[in-house]
């Protein structure tokens, strides 16, 4: 489809070269403080995850949080799912998985949680992608969004040492002023938009890359966590991710 930056063959290509996708996913995982607080806050029973195979985020609501999960993905590797379910001790009845496209999908159910870590920069048109979350979502449910932000040091590595990674993404959208807008366009109350985490940086399959380029990468990594002890504050500049949290009015 013309909005995707992707398709089902590079998230085959993509998936198939890690080779160690079957993780404990541990307590302190990757947005655990704000997912935390959104399930209590919000008294979450019911959460989807769009676009999240191998399932990291549906496995960590229903191990450590007790939310009924669904998994939902336009390519899902059935034998990669199971080792990683095995690895968190659940099973395939644990959480529900549905495969399939998410333009032509028509939900029959709706949750009360709905998010998507690292899904819609993969899209040219931002707003249809937003929208097609709330086709999941309960009136007064809360949308909970991640994307990577490139236009800082992080997006200068990615474009200087992983070009083809870096025009998958959409570079326009990672700003969350841009995104907030777009949100209260939709008739969403945005709760949150703005940066997160104070410095990171990384590249896709940097086991792949010289040694060259793995010490020039750490250097930058060491030059930034100094960086970020006089400059202790998110920014557009160091910080790795932006993240949103909205809530669907009736």
């Amino acid at each position: 489809m013309e909005n995707q930056l992707t398709d089902r063959k590079f998230w085959t290509n993509y998936w198939e070269s890690k080779p160690d996708l079957a993780i404990s996913i541990d307590k302190n995982y990757l947005f655990h403080q704000q997912l935390e607080l959104i399930i209590k806050k919000n008294n979450i029973q019911t959460a989807i995850e769009l676009g999240g195979f191998p399932g990291y985020y549906s496995i960590f609501l229903r191990k450590y949080l007790g939310v009924k999960t669904t998994l939902f993905d336009y390519f899902i590797h059935p034998d990669i799912l199971k080792k990683v379910l095995t690895k968190n001790g659940l099973n395939k009845d644990d959480i529900t998985v549905i495969e399939s496209d998410l333009f032509q999908y028509k939900p029959i159910e709706k949750y009360d949680l709905v998010l998507s870590c690292g899904l819609i920069e993969h899209f040219k048109d931002t707003k249809d992608i937003i929208e097609r979350h709330l086709e999941f979502l309960k009136p007064e449910g809360t949308l909970f969004i991640t994307l990577p932000n490139f236009r800082g040091v992080n997006g200068w590595v990615q474009k200087t040492f992983d070009r083809d990674n870096y025009l998958k993404h959409n570079i326009d959208c990672m700003d969350p002023e841009f995104l907030k807008k777009t949100m209260e366009d939709i008739g969403l109350e945005v709760v949150r938009a703005s940066y997160l985490g104070k410095y990171s940086v990384w590249l896709e399959n940097k086991d792949q890359k010289s040694s060259l380029t793995k010490a020039f990468i750490k250097s930058i990594w060491f030059i930034g966590k100094v960086a970020t002890t006089i400059i202790p504050f998110e920014s557009k500049v160091l910080s790795p991710y932006i993240i949103l949290e909205a809530k669907k009015k009736l």
